[in-house]
């Protein structure tokens, strides 16, 4: 992806962050369950900024682990979605590019769903200078569980709709942890977290119809593809709830 492309891509949530928000999956407990045993320390008690937070899904996750979290975002649409669902959690506009936080000021940098959207030349650097010594820099996706038939075919249909193919999905972690950092700066853990959720076939077109692929494609491109995929969904779930399982690639380092 090329860093126009990338750009536009990740702008492209702005203008659906309350679909996005309504229907994006969440993490399940035991990540961060993990995400506490390879930094080896509790959140509860932490300063925690999470980074490219969107419409706060994983920032409030962290806010009820008992950390005392920061949100910060780049869009003014995510943003102004997460103030209005989360107004008790401050937020402050920047991006891993160039944190706007001083140096040694937090004990966790989490970025969910967002370490793809930083150029790494600059944002390993500035996680490296705004965690304190032996804080930790945390990274995870939701991706989709191919080994699932359904979900594989429907990937497939995604890529050949778009002309594209999920290359990160397809290839996992170890393909994940040479982009974060291709430096190699940082020394990262990796783990997978599987779960599931259960929802209406309604609310799972709307969460992959969220996805940037699906945005900067156009409404007309993007409609057409989820009313065909409707049909190829009931035939899997014919009582209109679909199961979608997930696996959480995550990747954590030390600033030691």
């Amino acid at each position: 992806m090329t860093a126009s492309s990338r750009t536009t891509r990740a702008h492209s949530f702005n203008a659906a962050a309350a679909q996005y928000a309504a229907n994006r999956p969440s993490y399940p407990p035991a990540l961060f369950d993990t995400i506490e045993e390879l930094a080896g320390r509790p959140l509860a008690g932490a300063v925690v900024a999470d980074v490219g937070a969107g419409t706060g899904i994983a920032t409030s996750l962290l806010a009820a682990r008992g950390a005392d979290v920061v949100a910060v975002e780049p869009g003014e649409g995510m943003a102004a979605e997460f103030r209005r669902a989360h107004p008790g959690i401050p937020i402050v506009r920047g991006n891993g590019n160039a944190l706007p936080l001083a140096t040694d000021a937090a004990d966790f940098l989490t970025y969910a769903q967002a370490w793809h959207w930083t150029d790494t030349a600059r944002a390993v650097p500035e996680a490296l200078r705004v965690l304190r010594p032996g804080g930790a820099l945390a990274l995870w996706w939701n991706t989709s569980a191919l080994d699932v038939p359904w979900i594989d075919a429907q990937t497939v249909r995604i890529g050949r709709h778009f002309g594209t193919d999920k290359v990160v999905d397809r290839n996992g972690s170890g393909v994940r942890t040479a982009l974060a950092d291709p430096s190699g700066r940082l020394r990262f853990t990796h783990r997978r977290v599987r779960w599931s959720r259960h929802v209406p076939v309604d609310t799972h077109l709307a969460n992959i119809g969220s996805h940037s692929i699906f945005l900067v494609h156009g409404e007309e491109r993007a409609t057409a593809f989820l009313t065909e995929e409707r049909e190829h969904l009931l035939s899997v779930f014919p009582d209109g709830i679909v199961e979608e399982t997930y696996v959480v690639e995550l990747l954590v380092a030390t600033n030691s």
